[in-house]
């Protein structure tokens, strides 16, 4: 297998960089700004208030990390290809919607996506190369 230097990270990733071994990813890392996204709504999703404070860290954390790649025009088009690979695969409904809008912003960047969570990415084919850490 060749060496992988560039890579966007999903969120999975992103949440639990500090417990994976980093031979594991690319040199260059990037993510997207859907994980912002994902990361900006996780404080809110719990009433534990100390879990809340975490994930605030994390989001804050990431956000001076990386500068993350935007969901542009490029994105969208990549976005509907992946949609419809998973829909002819049977994955059909918006459940995962910021799975495939960060699949469509590797793809649309050239870049493989490594995720912790590979069957969030199953019946994509060949449009975007996910690979599992």
């Amino acid at each position: 297998m060749a060496e992988r230097t560039r890579g966007l990270l999903d969120t999975s990733v992103v949440i639990d960089l500090d417990r994976i071994d980093p031979d594991g990813l690319p040199e260059e890392t990037a993510i997207a700004a859907i994980t912002l996204a994902e990361l900006a709504a996780g404080p809110h999703a719990t009433r534990d208030r100390e879990e809340s404070a975490r994930r605030l860290d994390r989001l804050m954390w990431a956000a001076s990390t990386w500068d993350p790649l935007p969901f542009d025009v490029p994105a969208a088009r990549a976005y509907g290809r992946l949609f419809a690979t998973a829909a002819a695969s049977g994955r059909r409904g918006r459940r995962r919607l910021a799975d495939l809008l960060i699949a469509a912003t590797a793809a649309a960047n050239g870049l493989p996506l490594y995720t912790r969570n590979s069957a969030d990415f199953d019946g994509l084919g060949g449009t975007v190369e996910v690979i599992s850490i």
